[in-house]
C-alpha cells in the first residue's frame, strides 16, 4: 500500500508539472499528457526510486533524477507530441522542476521504506556511541614507569 502512496505522490507532482508546462508551449491533446505523465513517473520510481535512491541516498538519487526525467520526457514527447518544434527545451525546464520536487518525495519514500537496504555508513545520532578514558598526563606516567 505504501508503494500506491509513494507513487501517487510521485504522478502528483510529475503530472502536475508536465501539464502545465507541455500544456502551455504545445498544443498537446490531455490524453497524450496524461501518458507522458504515468511513463515517466513509472520509469522514475523504478529507476530513481527503487533502485538508485536505495543503494545511494538521497543526493545522489536527486541528481541522477535529472537526466532520467530529461531523458524519458525528451524520448516520449517526441513519440507522442511529433511535431516539428524541438522537444529538448520544454524537456529540460520540465525536468527542472521535477527534479526541485524529487527530494521531498525522496524523503517520503525513505520515510516509509526504511527498512535494512539502506546504506551502511548512514547513521543517525542515536546509533553513535562515546568512548571514555582515564585523563592521564606526563608526570604520572613518568613516575608510575620509575618505580617499576
Amino acid at each position: 500500500m505504501d508503494h500506491l502512496k509513494a507513487l501517487g505522490l510521485k504522478f502528483v507532482a510529475i503530472s502536475i508539472t508536465v501539464f502545465s508546462i507541455f500544456g502551455i508551449f504545445y498544443d498537446a491533446t490531455l490524453y497524450n499528457l496524461f501518458w507522458i505523465s504515468l511513463l515517466v513517473t513509472g520509469i522514475s520510481y523504478l529507476i530513481g526510486d527503487l533502485f538508485i535512491l536505495r543503494k545511494f541516498g538521497n543526493v545522489t538519487a536527486s541528481f541522477a533524477d535529472f537526466p532520467l526525467a530529461f531523458l524519458s520526457l525528451w524520448i516520449l514527447g517526441n513519440l507522442f507530441l511529433a511535431e516539428g518544434i524541438p522537444i529538448i527545451t520544454i524537456s529540460i525546464m520540465v525536468a527542472f522542476f521535477i527534479t526541485c520536487c524529487e527530494p521531498f518525495i525522496h524523503g517520503f519514500i525513505q520515510e516509509r521504506f526504511a527498512d535494512g537496504d539502506e546504506r551502511e555508513d548512514s547513521r543517525s545520532l542515536n546509533q553513535l556511541q562515546t568512548e571514555f578514558s582515564e585523563e592521564t598526563n606526563e608526570h604520572t606516567i613518568k613516575s608510575e614507569d620509575s618505580e617499576k
